[in-house]
């Protein structure tokens, strides 16, 4: 496993990571994340045998901004009026797939998408774009919160970047949309008061 840091150098060695299909745990806003390329079809499976994760469950993907995001998934107006609201944020929009990515990612329905507030992911999505966004942890267990709980809990990581502890501003709210109606799936910390406030 390679540790590096959120600077010039070390997002240099992630991005490099990245583009060979490696497999990334870096901080978030919320907890730590495990990623990589979302194209990348083998990186994605290996993040599933890391989690220890059924198959059938599709991994959020973040992105640097909702311009990137958009050419992934369609966002209707109200997604439009949140994503403008609470991005970068705890706020995760389930969202359509765009059809002409649907091979690309091997899936068809909806993709949890999201914009995260933390510095150190941003300067990574600004060269990256796009990247796989789960929990960095084995499936069923908690959200890990240190860098070195990552290190010991999953060794498999090929690239560890150092964020030390996160203080977490809570779990994202998930939100999904029927026939353009808003359900929450988990409200997090941003609640479903604080959203349908600005609809």
């Amino acid at each position: 496993m390679n540790i590096v840091n959120c600077d010039k150098n070390g997002i240099n060695k992630i991005v490099n990571a990245y583009e060979n299909g490696q497999i990334i745990a870096y901080p978030t806003d919320t907890v730590y994340g495990i990623g990589c390329n979302p194209f990348n079809k083998d990186s994605v499976s290996k993040i599933y045998d890391i989690k220890n994760r059924e198959g059938e469950k599709r991994f959020p993907i973040l992105g640097f901004s909702k311009k990137e995001l958009e050419k992934i998934v369609e966002f209707n107006t109200i997604a439009e009026k949140i994503s403008e609201k609470f991005w970068p944020g705890q706020v995760t929009l389930l969202l359509p797939i765009r059809k002409e990515i649907n091979d690309k990612i091997n899936n068809n329905g909806k993709l949890a998408v999201r914009v995260p507030n933390n510095e150190c992911t941003l300067s990574i999505l600004e060269k990256c774009k796009l990247i796989i966004g789960t929990s960095a942890n084995i499936s069923g267990e908690k959200s890990i919160l240190d860098s070195d709980e990552c290190k010991t809990k999953l060794p498999e990581i090929d690239v560890l970047v150092n964020g030390g502890k996160i203080t977490s501003l809570g779990e994202s709210t998930i939100i999904n949309f029927v026939d353009e109606e808003l359900e929450v799936i988990r409200e997090g910390s941003i609640s479903k008061h604080d959203i349908e406030k600005i609809l």
